[in-house]
């Protein structure tokens, strides 16, 4: 194993391992993504701007072989819906519906449920305006909801939020401020380590692209502090994120400067000085793929190459790493 110095690349004989070239749900991406209960879970989707989003529910309890749940869960704004386990219940909310078609619309819906067939709605119309692309996460035992944008093919910098709002229940929420510090944006991702919350890359994607590689901590949601102004990472949206071995992980994403894929793979454990991991065998370029940690690996699974994949990848790092 060879260590690099801060924020060069690492090269490490750990490989990505191919659990399921085919998984039995559908090819997707921007899908919903949890743990819960000892088991991965695939919420919805996107299939094709111009189709409704599926609303089906799949789950698995090593990542290779996957049940249908639910064929049909009651929710319907399942495109770059935001998605994360919470006392004892998986929370599906916000997103996007229909498309390009008529009748588009984003959400502000609420949803729990305990075993992934039976849901319930907690609130037809959070706080926070509707919308999709938000970072969802549990931070000192509460959720919180940061970003996010109105609409989807159709908005502009108008749509964009950088809001910060947090509830105890999931049907009444308060906001902790309404323009924090960074720049209003979707397709962020956040993260929880060591007592701070973080959230960082993300932009916009249409009609006026713009993406960031900024890094921004708070204790309290209300007072942020940017961590690093330019990460190492090029500037991405629609990436994949988790926070394994005490480190926040940024994987994959697209980006339209240039327009392409990522299969890049960094870690930080401050959110200021970033590594590169370059294992020596890993997954095709893709962006809007489900990120787990799961059996002390993180899981990558299907996403968009393009074609759509519904491929499950997983990578255990040595203990001694």
């Amino acid at each position: 194993m060879i260590l690099s110095p801060v924020g060069a690349s690492a090269q490490y004989k750990s490989t990505w391992v191919v659990e399921n070239p085919h998984a039995q749900w559908q090819a997707r991406d921007s899908q919903g993504e949890l743990v819960f209960k000892s088991r991965l879970w695939i919420l919805g989707g996107w299939f094709d701007s111009y189709a409704k989003p599926p609303r089906d529910v799949w789950s698995s309890g090593d990542g290779r072989s996957w049940k249908l749940v639910n064929k049909s869960a009651p929710w319907i704004h399942s495109d770059l819906a935001m998605s994360v386990a919470f006392r004892n219940k998986m929370w599906m909310m916000g997103g996007w519906y229909n498309g390009r078609l008529k009748g588009h619309s984003a959400s502000n819906e609420v949803w729990s449920s305990k075993d992934g067939v039976h849901w319930k709605l907690k609130t037809k119309q959070a706080t926070w305006t509707p919308r999709l692309a938000a970072a969802l996460i549990v931070f000192k035992g509460k959720l919180w909801l940061l970003g996010g944008t109105e609409d989807y093919y159709f908005g502009d910098a108008k749509s964009l939020k950088n809001d910060v709002w947090y509830s105890s229940d999931g049907k009444n929420w308060k906001l902790a401020t309404g323009h924090a510090p960074w720049s209003p944006r979707a397709y962020l991702q956040a993260a929880v380590l060591n007592g701070k919350l973080y959230i960082f890359g993300g932009g916009n994607y249409v009609p006026e692209y713009h993406a960031r590689n900024d890094v921004w901590s708070t204790e309290d949601g209300v007072h942020w502090t940017e961590v690093c102004h330019q990460a190492p990472w090029h500037e991405r949206i629609w990436f994949s994120s988790v926070v394994y071995r005490n480190c926040i992980w940024v994987m994959g994403g697209w980006s339209n400067d240039p327009s392409k894929n990522w299969s890049d793979i960094w870690y930080s454990k401050d959110g200021k000085d970033w590594k590169e991991l370059k294992p020596a065998v890993t997954w095709q370029a893709r962006h809007e793929a489900s990120a787990f940690v799961f059996d002390d690996k993180i899981w990558i699974a299907g996403g968009n190459t393009p074609p759509l994949v519904n491929d499950i990848w997983s990578l255990k790092l040595p203990k001694d790493w």
